[in-house]
């Protein structure tokens, strides 16, 4: 390693694949079956409209755009939530979105707005969290929620430790769990009358099984005063991962300031993405996308909760939401009852898999006692229904 770089190793999911590339993997190569991926399929599915592969662009688009994202796609983007979730609400306007490079500079671009204070997160959440978090120790202090979280948690954390914000997903990675409904409406409303900031990581808000779709942004009172920051993109719900798409929704006075960041992070989304993600707002193509992704997905939770449940790793109940599956290897014969161990196994019959303690979310590696959840492993249906087979065939006969 160069002398003038530090050490910098793979971080949460990421540690997966550096492990799989070790021994050959490479991305596309169908003699390996991901069931590690944070991805969904991106073909064709029945029902869906057919697959954006060609866009128009207008002379301005070979130039630098706003930082923010075009007026255009802002508006596009505060439209399509306000049909689904803002009937005889307050609407969000372009002023109220900020178009980024993709989720984690979404996300970026949040935390490094955020000042001085006491944040708080589920203790089992997305990996990239702890790096997230453990990036701003010197502005903030991170406490955790053990789970099940419910919002009357979030009420204890600024009760007891006068948390000024707080991070989830949801729906949930690795498990699958969803706020919704009354759940939902309750915890913005908390965090409203505790005077903390929600920050809703929704990237699988179309991932929801019973219902539809979810989102904070259906009970947020105003939405120039509730301070809730959504999270959201191409990236899953509308399965462009390529595209590179994402955005921040909120007040105008946090979106504002949130431009100003991305100044600094990142310049700003490609002018390119953009113009083609015009089309899948659309609400003729993103409605027929969302039901038919929502269906196709359904259909491979049960196979790979079934599929599972055969092999002997226990799954409490199927996930009501997101793609993946939080499967318990306890029970399975040494030395595959350890989530290390499976998946060191698993990669031996090229399939990959990803060890449940690295959704412990322990920003700093502060908390004693090691890591946890380690007989827990994420299961991922977001590769085809076929690859899903054949991966629980070769999981089938790596347990004999």
């Amino acid at each position: 390693m160069p002398h003038y770089l530090r050490d910098v190793p793979p971080a949460g999911v990421l540690y997966v694949v550096h492990q799989a590339l070790r021994r050959g993997f490479t991305p596309g190569d169908p003699d390996w079956v991901n069931l590690g991926q944070g991805q969904p399929e991106t073909g064709p599915l029945p029902g869906a409209p057919d697959r954006i592969t060609s866009v128009a662009l207008s002379p301005e688009d070979h130039g630098y755009g706003p930082v923010n994202g075009t007026p255009e796609l802002r508006t596009a983007i505060a439209e399509h939530y306000n049909r689904l979730y803002r009937h005889g609400k307050s609407h969000y306007t372009a002023a109220n979105v900020s178009v980024t490079p993709g989720g984690r500079l979404a996300l970026n671009r949040v935390f490094t707005a955020l000042g001085d204070l006491t944040i708080g997160y589920r203790d089992l959440d997305y990996s990239f969290y702890e790096d997230l978090i453990g990036a701003h120790l010197t502005r903030l202090s991170p406490v955790p929620s053990s789970v099940p979280f419910t919002p009357a948690a979030l009420t204890e954390l600024v009760d007891r430790a006068g948390i000024g914000a707080f991070l989830l997903s949801n729906p949930c990675n690795p498990t699958g769990s969803v706020l919704a409904g009354p759940a939902l409406a309750d915890l913005v409303d908390r965090a409203r009358r505790g005077g903390c900031a929600l920050i809703v990581d929704e990237f699988y808000s179309q991932f929801v099984y019973d219902g539809g779709p979810v989102s904070a942004a259906a009970h947020v009172a105003d939405v120039d005063t509730d301070d809730v920051l959504i999270i959201d993109g191409l990236t899953k719900g509308f399965r462009y991962p390529g595209w590179r798409l994402g955005w921040v929704l909120g007040p105008r006075a946090a979106i504002e300031v949130l431009d100003r960041s991305g100044g600094g992070l990142d310049g700003g989304p490609s002018r390119v993405t953009q113009r083609a993600a015009l089309a899948a707002l659309d609400p003729s193509y993103a409605d027929r996308e969302t039901a038919a992704t929502r269906a196709a997905f359904a259909g491979k939770r049960d196979l790979m909760v079934e599929g599972l449940r055969a092999l002997g790793i226990r799954v409490d109940e199927s996930p009501a939401g997101a793609f993946y599956v939080w499967g318990d290897v306890s029970r399975l014969p040494e030395p595959f009852n350890d989530a290390d161990g499976f998946f060191e196994g698993a990669l031996e019959r090229r399939v990959i898999t990803v060890p449940g303690h690295l959704f412990d979310v322990d920003p700093g590696r502060r908390r004693r006692g090691g890591r946890r959840y380690g007989t827990r492993v994420r299961f991922s249906y977001g590769p085809s229904a076929e690859v899903i087979g054949e991966g629980l065939a070769r999981l089938g006969k790596l347990l004999g």
